[in-house]
């Protein structure tokens, strides 16, 4: 069963004590936004689950959004449609009701990732695309040096690729994503090569990892990547990432498509 939070959030993170700004911070990449669409094909109906605040929903196809948080529905901008309040383990819609299916930095907050896989596949005839992060890589960011707690609580809520793929059937393609230097989705690794933009409580917020470690983490956090910028020490370690375009880190996009 859902656990469902105080705003209707699903699964652990609670957005309605984390949610708001989210949308100042987490803005759609257009290269992540290329890749998706390319997986979708020439999809015309779309099922978004986990839709948030909209980031990613294609503009030129006629898209229904499901986001159970209503901290985050209130956050979708007014040229997007109303996102219906469900989950993604029970998709009020029949079976194939959708030529595609979608959901991105979704799968490590539901409660039941299998039945939210099975879900998707059905109400989809087509492709179910879902960026997530693949665990088995996040240990490649710097962050891991500085706040390991953040990257191993990551590294336990995130779904291993392989789970994923066992979960959607049919056929499955794994593609890494690089992570453009100026990414506009602020997420962890986005930060790989400007790495004050940590130091701001807001952008940590916004990822949601953040929220399950104690504040003397980030408090200690804080203080060292602070001393090391000050010092140049960070700049001796990783500066080279400060103009590397891409960063290959745990970014990965996952499609499924029936088989045969």
């Amino acid at each position: 069963m859902t656990t469902r939070g105080t705003d209707g959030s699903a699964g652990d993170a609670d957005y309605a004590a984390i949610g708001d700004g989210y949308a100042a911070y987490r803005q759609p990449e257009p290269e992540f936004e290329a890749a998706i669409a390319a997986a979708l094909g020439d999809a015309r109906t779309v099922v978004n689950v986990g839709a948030g605040t909209g980031s990613y929903e294609p503009r030129d196809r006629a898209v229904t959004a499901v986001e159970p948080s209503a901290t985050m529905r209130a956050q979708r901008p007014r040229h997007l449609p109303v996102a219906v309040d469900a989950t993604a383990e029970s998709l009020p819609y029949p079976d194939g009701a959708f030529d595609a299916a979608m959901t991105t930095f979704s799968v490590h907050q539901w409660g039941d990732l299998d039945a939210g896989l099975a879900e998707l596949r059905r109400v989809a005839t087509g492709p179910v695309v879902v960026l997530t992060c693949d665990p088995d890589r996040l240990e490649r960011f710097w962050l891991h040096d500085y706040a390991p707690e953040v990257i191993e609580t990551e590294a336990g809520r995130y779904p291993r690729v392989d789970r994923i793929a066992a979960g959607l059937g049919g056929e499955v393609d794994v593609v890494g994503l690089p992570i453009p230097l100026a990414c506009v989705d602020r997420f962890g690794e986005a930060y790989y090569g400007r790495p004050e933009g940590l130091l701001d409580p807001g952008a940590r917020t916004a990822n949601s990892a953040w929220s399950f470690v104690t504040p003397s983490v980030q408090e200690r956090f804080v203080d060292r990547l602070g001393a090391d910028l000050g010092s140049g020490e960070w700049d001796r370690r990783f500066g080279h990432l400060r103009t590397q375009p891409h960063f290959d880190g745990s970014l990965v996009l996952v499609v499924g498509r029936p088989a045969g």
